[in-house]
This record gives C-alpha cells, structure tokens and sequence, in this order.
C-alpha cells in the first residue's frame, strides 16, 4: 500500500544546508574523472532533490488547502524566500553541467533537450534579480490570499468566490444577473488593492528582463516558460490565425445561443454564462458520485488508467471539495519522493467538476506514466505540451458522459465542444493582452483596462460592452485571472493544446481505440522531447501549422450545427 497524503511528513530542511549540499554535488561533479563518476554524482543529486522539492510541494498543497492554516502559511514565505536563493547554487551546478567534458556521453544517455533546457535556464536567472524574485513570489501569494479570503454577500449569505460559481449560471435571468453584479462589486471594492499587486508585479518583471539584458520582460518571459522550439513570432501568427478561423465560428455558436436564450445579440456577460434555458447540464449526484463515475470511466479506459485512479483515490491523492480558506482553482502537481502525483479542485456543481476529474486526472496520469524518468526536468514537459494531456483526456471523458451526466448528457457533450472553441479566443487574449502590458509597463492601471476593453472588441465581439455589469464592461474582468498575476505568458499553452486536444476529438469520433493510441504514444514520451517533436513522434499535426486549426474549427463547426438539440430547451 502506498503512502496516503496525510501520512506523507513535510519537514521544513535546512536552507544553508540544502545550499551546502548543492555546492557540494557541484564541486564533486568538476572533479569527476571519468563519465561513470559524473553520472553517479548527478544520479545523487536527482535523489536528493526529489526530497527537498517533495517538502516544498507539500507546504504548497497545504497552504492552498487552507490559507488560514499560520503554520503552512509562514512555510510558503519560507520557500518563496528559499527558491530564489537556491537557484543561484543551482546555477552553477548547470554552468558546469554544460561545460562538462562528459556531455556527450550525458546526450548520448539522456538526449541533448537536457542541456537545451538548461540553456535557457541559465537566460532566466543571475543573483542580481534574487530580491525581485522573492518580492514577485510575496506578491503572487498575496493575490492568491486576497481571492481565497474573498467574501461576497448574495441573498442573505457570505460565500468565496470559489463557491460563488453556481449563482453565475443561474437558469433565473434576474438572479444570475444580480450574482454577476454581486461578483463584480467584489472585485470593484478591492480594485485599488488588485491594480496595486498588479502594477507592482509588472514593474518588478521589467526591472528583471532589463537586468538581464533583455530591454524589457517579454524576452524573459519567454525563457521562465521554458519555451525551446517556437518563438514570440510564431504565437502572433497562431493569434492571427484564431481571429481568421476561430473567432466568427465562435461568434456564430453565440449568435444560436442568443436565439436559444431569446436574447439579443451581442450578449451580456450574464447571459453568455447561460448556454441553454433550461440551465447548463450540471453532473447528476454528489462530489462521491462523481468520484464513483470517474472509477468507473478509468476502469473501462485502459488497465493503466484503471490502476492509476485507484491509487489516486486509495492514497487520498485528490482533494476536490471546496471550502472556506481553500485557495481558488485547480491544478495537479507531483510529489516526487512519493512517486505520486496530487489533484487540487474546488467542486461547485457545474460541469466544471467532471472536467476536474478528466483535466486534472489528465495532467496526472501523465506524471504517474513518467515518475520515475532520469533526469526529473522530463517526468513534465513544457507547459503546452502538459496542456494537450489533460484537455485531450476532458473528450475521452464523453465515453462516461451519460454516467456523469445522465439527462443532462447531451447538453454536456454541445456545451462541452462549443465551449472549447469559445474558449480558444478568449485565452488568446489573454496572451495578446499580457504582451502588450509588458511591452508598455508604464501603463496606469486604467490604460490596462481599457487594453483589455480594446481586446474585447477582436477577440470577442459577441460581448455587449454597455456597463450593465460595471467590473466587466469597463475592462477589469481580467482580474480575475490567476495567471495572469502568477504566471505570466502561460495562457497561450492552454490554446494551443485545445487545437491539439480539438484534433484528437476529431479522431475519437472516427476511431475511439485508434485515438487513444496515439494519445498514450504522445503520453509516454514526458517531456524528453520539445512540445514539436512529441506531436512529431505521436503522429499528431502543430497548432502552430495553419492548416491544423483550420481543420479542427471545421470539423467542430460541422459537428455543432449537425447536432440534434431536439427536446432541449
């Protein structure tokens, strides 16, 4: 039996002596005399390194479980100190790694994207920028603390914004207005606080990029996410392609949902909330029973997902329900000493919740698939790449759809594809909307804003912009975006891992067994590839090759203005 959650200890180590410890590997290894020492040495180092990041995750997963919990939150202040300290001794361990005699015998062993990657680490950090770094982490997390602490009174009760969700998609005109609003007041009270963190991040990032030689922070950016095998040009060909390709099928899908809705095109962000009115399918059951649904889908999936949810489910390796002081969103992680990974959620009734159980399922079903690859940097790829495993997995989800659904099932699946073309323009934005404020980081918080409003106008056009909704209409609705204020410059992954995930759609309506094939090809391979050459090797097309999302936005059109609504409201 493995190790449950609440038994894995943390243990906050030594910092000086994690220090020592690095700079010790480091010296050893400069000293090795032959490929065979300098190999058992970084095996050494990739073991005790599994632990020290272990301890940081687990402080991490349990902050962001409660954020009121003072022990947990004084160890992220601790890490978010330790990290930017420790990559400066980790540093030069790269710096000789690079410069070893023995790298080709480490290429020949473990591919060459091992010092690819470490090259591009090396343009993402020097000792000068250590301060910033730390002052970025303190921001980030005091973000994330606000939006988890939040409170918003609706009709007599107090709820986060995390359980607020519900009242968003309210079938009731009037009253899923009114938790807009509600929302959007919200945000509006603590607006000062939300542009401050803000205006502070993007200011510090500058000073970073331009630190570093860069001029400015896009540069850096583009380094911090790892990004090795496509360029700042090659997203702005893929935004141009979304614009001419996906934006009027996502106009037209809104343009239907006006008429399902009888409403008047464009929409109120209200109303674009509502996909049908009868409500938004929603899973059938408790958070238990769509647990039970998702056993019951890994089980018939493959023995390899079937073992893998068991043990997710055995060792309490997901924490899902959401509750008061929880941190807002979801994501999935690994802990690495435990060869396990871990899914954090917040359920709130919607469809979201069985997306949880396949996105999230998806991102740790890849690391339970490659746990144990040497070096650690390959257990995960580049973030894109992480992206195609989990939203590929959301369409094998329809196979259990009727389980988790039940009447609401058909809904799902138009809901469900509808809303992944939707979404494309919308994290396309998102990206477009973060180069222009690091291209211009001296921008007033207003200037932001009506940035966003501008994007608005191209990328989403079937919005109606007339202050019905203050926070929203007048350009502040990207406050809501964790990423945004966390991770800057990762949004773009999630578009164009939808165009692959949207390809393998495609394929599951032709070849269910064909498709999931090529799906564990693409899995398995980690990140020992860049994000081309595991698409390449899978046998799967780029996102950023016109044709591909061409394709796909067809075939999804195609399939959406086929399918029969009969009976549904």
């Amino acid at each position: 039996m493995m190790t449950k959650f609440k038994d894995m200890k943390y243990e906050r180590p030594d910092l000086d002596g994690v220090k020592a410890a690095i700079a010790d590997f480091t010296k050893k290894f400069s000293a090795a005399k032959d490929y065979a020492e300098a190999k058992a040495i970084f095996l050494e180092k990739e073991e005790y390194e599994k632990h020290v990041q272990s301890m940081a995750t687990l402080a991490s997963i349990r902050n962001s479980i409660d954020t009121r919990d003072e022990f947990y939150d004084a160890e992220m202040k601790f890490w978010y100190g330790a990290g930017p300290e420790l990559q400066e001794y980790t540093q030069i361990w790269t710096e000789e790694m690079l410069k070893s005699p023995f790298r080709p015998d480490f290429e020949a062993e473990f591919g060459d994207l091992l010092f690819v990657n470490s090259e591009i680490e090396l343009k993402t950090f020097s000792p000068e920028i250590i301060p910033e770094l730390q002052q970025e982490n303190e921001l980030s997390h005091e973000y994330e603390t606000l939006l988890a602490k939040s409170e918003i009174g609706f009709e007599g009760k107090t709820y986060t914004i995390s359980q607020f969700g519900p009242f968003k998609t309210d079938r009731d005109d009037e009253r899923r207005l009114a938790a807009w609003r509600a929302e959007g007041k919200w945000y509006k009270d603590n607006q000062d606080k939300l542009d401050e963190i803000y205006d502070k991040l993007t200011h510090l990032r500058d000073k970073m990029g331009k630190t570093l030689g860069y001029g400015g922070y896009v540069p850096l950016g583009y380094y911090r996410m790892g990004r090795n095998c496509y360029t700042k040009e090659d997203v702005e060909r893929f935004r141009a392609a979304v614009v001419k390709y996906i934006v009027p099928i996502a106009d037209s899908i809104y343009r239907e949902q006006a008429k399902r809705l009888g409403k008047e095109y464009p929409l109120s962000f209200a109303d674009a909330a509502l996909s049908f009115r009868s409500g938004n399918p929603k899973p059938q059951g408790e958070p238990e029973d769509i647990l039970k649904a998702a056993d019951r889908f890994y089980d018939a999936l493959s023995p390899e997902t079937s073992e893998f949810f068991r043990t997710m489910r055995e060792c309490e390796l997901l924490d899902v329900l959401s509750t008061e002081g929880k941190r807002g969103g979801g994501y999935c992680t690994g802990i690495p000493e435990y060869g396990v990974p871990f899914i954090f959620a917040n359920f709130n009734g919607t469809a979201g919740d069985v997306e949880v159980v396949t996105h999230e399922a998806g991102h740790a079903f890849e690391v339970w698939m490659n746990i144990d690859r040497i070096p650690q940097t390959y257990v995960w790829p580049t973030m894109e790449a992480c992206e195609v495993h989990s939203m590929s997995m959301e369409f094998f989800g329809w196979r259990s759809a009727d389980d988790f659904f039940g009447a609401d099932a058909r809904k799902f699946k138009y809901s469900h594809l509808s809303g992944s073309i939707t979404f494309i323009p919308y994290g396309t934005m998102v990206d477009h909307f973060q180069h222009e404020v690091y291209e211009n980081p001296d921008w007033t918080p207003r200037e932001r804003h009506d940035c966003w409003k501008r994007l608005l106008g191209v990328y989403m056009p079937w919005m109606r912009l007339d202050g019905d909704i203050p926070f929203y209409a007048d350009g502040e609705g990207w406050q809501r975006q964790h990423h945004i204020y966390s991770s800057p410059f990762y949004y773009i992954d999630y578009c164009l891992a939808q165009t692959v995930a949207l390809s393998f759609w495609a394929m599951i309506q032709k070849d269910e067994k064909s498709a999931w094939e090529h799906y564990v090809a693409y899995t398995k391979q980690g990140g020992s590839h860049t994000f081309t050459d595991l698409l390449k090797n899978a046998g799967l097309e780029s996102p950023f090759d016109e044709k591909c999302l061409r394709e796909v936005a067809e075939a999804a059109s195609k399939w959406l203005a086929e399918y029969d609504l009969t009976g549904i409201e």
